[in-house]
């Protein structure tokens, strides 16, 4: 298809073509990645079936979307996973109804009103590119080659995805890539170049098909290394054809993929969805957070058709703001995704919802974003169990840690500060933290435990949970094994509101000399008889503390929210752990501990009605919660104490080394901070 080029002209060296405004090529004026707080990302996934690609789409409208929303990029659709290019390309293949060039219109856009311009690109899932070259196609056990996936083995990087890259990039003078259809679409490969790796390096010409084989972990580990070379060497690729061109890799050094950061791509970033968002941006925005580099986490302002046969459900602009404040108050940027219509068009409705969320991510820009969390309760999240025990390369997990999902939940309804802490940088960073909580992660590997074991040592108090641990730290917290672990039965333990199930996987435990017993679990709803130990907690020299419930407590709660279960938790954690800054509030309100510049900031969220449910998947009300007490430690009386956005001073009591402040009408998400407190 021969359609005229808006403004473009031929570049040199091959390298496609060059954007040009007036008399000369025009250098961007927009900010780098990690200097952006705020997008908006538009996919569609082009096909056949699209009758009249950007038919629709005017420039005007999209200078009436970025002056009303403000963003400071955009991500707009280059490549989805069925593989087509929705531009008009000579590498292609493009898409075989495209009216008008819709990247050239957001360009020219963009341009004007100084906004990055970012594309999303399918990498690893190319339908087209395996259909074409099937030569390409990762290949299962059975031999068969799979219809959706690339090998990283193959050639498809060289001969198609970087060419690709490098066109769209130069034809459009973009500031970037999101990269899609990655790590958590990648799959092993049993293609002749994999397994001839695999038997160059193990020397065994037997390559492992199911997990009972011998050396399936290590044909686990090498297609990972092959994923981690892929992604550098696109990367490196683009920078040296692209200087100042970004990129990352959807996910990479997210929980999906939980290893310490080595690759050179310019930011972090992952789409987040399902039925229960907050929960898991939550747990994706405070890991996110410890890697050390620019990230953001990216919304869906609808909620998918594929989970409601009726059509997507759009969210309102308060849902997303609710969301927005999770993200927001771990110091990350955030975005929204939206489709416009398979012609181009973006309806005004869906852009006054965009410009709320963005004047609402505004208002708090200056007292969240780059904030430095407050050590107080680090939560371990083992990577080395995932990649042991899930037989999968990375992730999206599913429930193989809802163990750390449900203790997260739990601590935050009983407003703690948590930071999840990923098990790389537990001798780096564990003795910053007062309280290591560590799930009943399965497999948490023998380096782990001698790290937490030396952190008890240094005086770090540990809540340790799940029948494994309970074996492996025995000794630390002053228990006997008595048997096997085993599958409990049913299984019940007392909250402050009833009795809550806790079936599950548990280590029945004697307390020996100098431990104390602080609850049991029932096999009934009969709390007189028949208990076994179910907490216990012991001193350590030093300082140190260490609580034990050798049982699925973190699954069960993730599973089920049960009042019970987050009181039984929380009378635990209290038994090791005084945090700085203490909340009476509903369990619904979250706080975070933070630093900006010389203040201490208590970050406050209200998720009451938060969505959880597919049949419930919108909401367009947050009642407000009419007051709350915020109580900080601190040994020097705050100079002043501010409600942010915009709400002015606050009255500050201060007896005994506690400052207390009282907040009336929290709605979404505020700020308090502490003037003049020093350092904790």
């Amino acid at each position: 298809m021969n359609l005229p080029r808006r403004g473009f002209l031929m570049g040199a060296a091959g390298m496609g073509l060059v954007y040009q405004q007036g008399s000369g090529q025009h250098a961007s004026v927009a900010k780098r990645r990690s200097e952006s707080f705020f997008g908006m990302h538009f996919d569609l996934h082009p096909s056949p079936n699209d009758p009249a690609l950007g038919k629709d789409l005017r420039k005007a409208q999209v200078l009436h979307f970025l002056d009303r929303v403000q963003p400071d990029y955009v991500q707009y659709d280059c490549k989805g996973h069925a593989g087509w290019l929705g531009y008009p390309s000579q590498v292609g293949p493009s898409a075989p109804h495209i009216v008008e060039d819709s990247l050239a219109i957001w360009r020219e856009a963009t341009r004007e009103r100084g906004v990055a311009l970012f594309v999303h690109f399918s990498g690893v899932w190319d339908d087209q590119a395996v259909a074409r070259h099937p030569e390409w196609a990762a290949v299962g056990r059975d031999g068969q080659r799979d219809p959706q996936k690339t090998s990283t083995w193959s050639s498809y990087v060289d001969d198609l995805m970087l060419p690709q890259l490098r066109e769209v990039a130069a034809k459009y003078a973009l500031d970037g890539a999101w990269v899609d259809g990655e790590c958590w679409a990648v799959t092993p490969d049993w293609g002749e170049a994999a397994r001839a790796e695999f038997v160059k390096r193990h020397g065994d010409a037997r390559v492992p098909e199911y997990p009972t084989d011998p050396g399936w972990q290590e044909w686990l580990e090498l297609h990972r290394e092959r994923f981690r070379q892929y992604v550098r060497h696109y990367v490196e690729t683009i920078h040296a054809a692209r200087p100042g061109f970004q990129v990352t890799s959807n996910w990479l050094y997210s929980t999906m993929v939980p290893e310490k950061p080595t690759l050179p791509v310019d930011f972090l970033s992952g789409d987040y969805l399902g039925d229960a968002p907050i929960a898991a941006a939550r747990l994706e925005a405070r890991y996110l957070a410890q890697n050390g580099m620019s990230w953001d986490l990216m919304a869906w302002g609808f909620q998918s058709s594929r989970s409601h046969p009726t059509g997507p459900v759009h969210k309102p602009a308060v849902q997303l703001e609710q969301e927005a404040a999770v993200v927001l108050s771990q110091g990350g940027g955030f975005q929204i995704y939206y489709q416009p219509s398979r012609e181009g068009h973006l309806d005004d409705t869906f852009i006054e919802v965009m410009g709320k969320v963005g004047d609402f991510c505004r208002a708090r820009q200056p007292f969240c974003w780059k904030t430095q969390a407050t050590p107080q309760v680090a939560l371990l999240y083992s990577g080395h169990h995932l990649y042991r025990t899930s037989n999968r390369l990375f992730g999206g997990w599913g429930d193989r840690d809802l163990c750390a999902k449900g203790w997260l939940d739990a601590l935050l309804e009983n407003h703690y500060s948590v930071d999840v802490l990923p098990d790389w940088k537990l001798k780096e960073e564990g003795e910053r933290f007062p309280l290591l909580v560590v799930p009943e992660w399965a497999e948490i590997g023998a380096e782990a435990a001698a790290q937490i074991r030396a952190l008890a040592a240094k005086g770090v108090r540990l809540l340790i949970a799940g029948a494994a641990n309970a074996r492996h730290f025995a000794a630390l917290a002053g228990v006997g094994l008595e048997g096997e672990a085993g599958d409990s039965g049913p299984c019940y333990v007392r909250g402050g509101e009833g009795i809550a199930a806790a079936r599950g996987l548990w280590q029945g435990v004697e307390a020996l000399t100098g431990t104390t017993i602080v609850d049991y679990r029932f096999p009934r709803f009969d709390t007189s008889k028949d208990g076994a130990v179910a907490a216990t907690v012991r001193d350590l020299t030093g300082g140190g503390r260490v609580a034990l419930v050798p049982g699925a407590v973190g699954e069960a709660f993730g599973a089920t929210h049960a009042p019970a279960l987050r009181q039984f938790l929380g009378g635990l954690v209290a038994r090791v752990f005084r945090p700085q800054v203490e909340l009476d509030a509903p369990p619904t309100v979250e706080l975070a501990l933070r630093r900006r510049q010389d203040a201490l900031q208590v970050h406050l969220l209200n998720t009451t009605g938060m969505q959880v449910a597919s049949r419930y998947a919108a909401i367009d009300y947050v009642p407000t919660i009419p007051h709350l007490r915020v109580r900080l430690r601190t040994a020097r009386r705050p100079s002043r104490v501010m409600l942010q956005p915009g709400a002015g001073n606050l009255p500050c009591t201060y007896t005994d080394g506690v400052a207390q402040v009282q907040v009336q009408g929290l709605h979404l998400y505020q700020i308090v901070e502490f003037e003049g407190v020093g350092t904790p």
